[in-house]
């Protein structure tokens, strides 16, 4: 049974690439020196950025228009994922729902953009355990003035599903661009105090 998904798959991933402007990546995307290990063959990475739009705008439209729910999203690539419940009937809804997705792009409003920072900005300050922060007296503040405060909340983008702040991180600009920019854009954000991120949750100032 996993042969023959792996073989479906394979077929699978060949025919999205041969769709204008989708691309499903791969090892020289994904494996390598600082990079992974090993790649899952039955999880489908496809970039839809040559089309105009975000992840997050494929999957609501696939969603609302071909009835197919996709695992996960970003700003610019979508997941899908076979098992071994797959088969070709299976696989060519799929294809016909993308194939559709690949027309109907056109007519979609350019998606807002996301300021997506590098690595290095991504690796914040630890000040404070995660603990003390977390259960320290706290205070929101507005996101303009949370930069440089000692953040006391997770703050989580789905995907990848890693805290892009955690409690005891020093808040910076970047990081706040990031994830306010990419909740404008569709990005799930479940745990922040504010869903909406005009505000953020600090440590308090001592008098």
């Amino acid at each position: 049974m996993l042969t023959a998904t792996l073989a479906l798959a394979h077929s699978t991933r060949a025919a999205i690439n041969d769709l204008p402007g989708l691309r499903v990546m791969g090892e020289e995307e994904f494996l390598g020196e600082d990079l992974a290990n090993s790649l899952d063959p039955l999880k489908m990475v496809i970039d839809v950025s040559a089309l105009g739009i975000s992840g997050y705008q494929a999957t609501d439209w696939l969603r609302e228009h071909q009835r197919i729910t996709l695992g996960l999203s970003d700003h610019r690539r979508v997941v899908a994922q076979f098992t071994h419940a797959d088969d070709h009937r299976t696989a060519d809804i799929l294809l016909d729902a993308l194939g559709a997705l690949v027309k109907a792009a056109d007519g979609m409003p350019t998606p807002p953009q996301v300021d997506l920072p590098s690595p290095d900005e991504l690796q914040l300050e630890t000040v404070m355990l995660p603990r003390d922060a977390f259960f320290a007296e706290v205070e929101q503040v507005a996101a303009d003035q949370a930069v440089g405060r000692i953040c006391a909340e997770m703050i989580t983008p789905y995907p990848p599903g890693a805290p892009a702040v955690l409690p005891g991180e020093v808040i910076t600009k970047e990081v706040v661009d990031y994830v306010r920019s990419g909740l404008n854009a569709g990005m799930e954000l479940p745990d922040p105090a504010d869903s909406e991120l005009k505000s953020f949750r600090v440590v308090a100032r001592k008098p």
